[in-house]
């Protein structure tokens, strides 16, 4: 299992896609992101508790796993994905580096950029349907970070910039390379 976390606007849905393209081996990963299971803009906790209790602690006890999608269009649950056992499993988005999830995992990785370049990309790829919600998810985010340290879990810290990269291995495992992002709220 691969975990993916990072500020919004770092670049960690458009890591996991590479991630995803360049996956050595004949079975394709799972990609889960986080956006979808967020449940509306201050959710950022309880997709936390969803993707730990859901999902990862299952696959990682060999039980079948699934999570639910929120309908970011009227505000509700969705319906139940399940995540197949048998293939690699890859989770972005923010909150993917709690505490309780390092454990439940193989490769953890950190994604950083700038501040100001973050903020960009994420208001410009949503259309402006972030930027009414960028103060409070930044708030709940901060929170988060304060609380869980997510970085101290990486075996691979990546900072993502324009034209390039700088990577760092922390862990075993070789590092990926730096890569730029799409949908709310990461």
């Amino acid at each position: 299992m691969v975990l993916i976390d990072g500020p919004s606007g770092a670049g960690k849905s458009t890591l996991a896609d590479a991630l995803v393209t360049a996956w050595p081996g004949p079975i394709d990963p799972v990609l889960v992101r986080l956006d979808d299971i967020y449940p509306g803009w201050g959710g950022l906790d309880a997709a936390i508790e969803h993707i730990g209790g859901r999902v990862l602690a299952p696959r990682r006890a060999g039980r079948p796993a699934a999570w639910q999608r929120h309908d970011w269009v009227t505000g509700l649950p969705a319906e139940w994905r399940s995540v197949d056992p048998a293939r690699p499993l890859i989770v972005e988005g923010c909150g993917a580096l709690a505490g309780a999830h390092a454990g439940l995992s193989d490769v953890r990785v950190w994604l950083d950029a700038d501040d100001g370049i973050r903020k960009e990309r994420a208001l410009t790829r949503d259309g402006g349907g972030f930027e009414a919600h960028w103060d409070q998810w930044q708030r709940d985010w901060e929170r988060y970070r304060a609380r869980e340290r997510p970085e101290q879990w990486a075996t691979v810290r990546l900072t993502a910039t324009p034209g390039g990269g700088r990577r760092e291995r922390t862990g075993t495992g070789a590092p990926a390379a730096s890569a730029p992002k799409s949908t709310p709220p990461q």
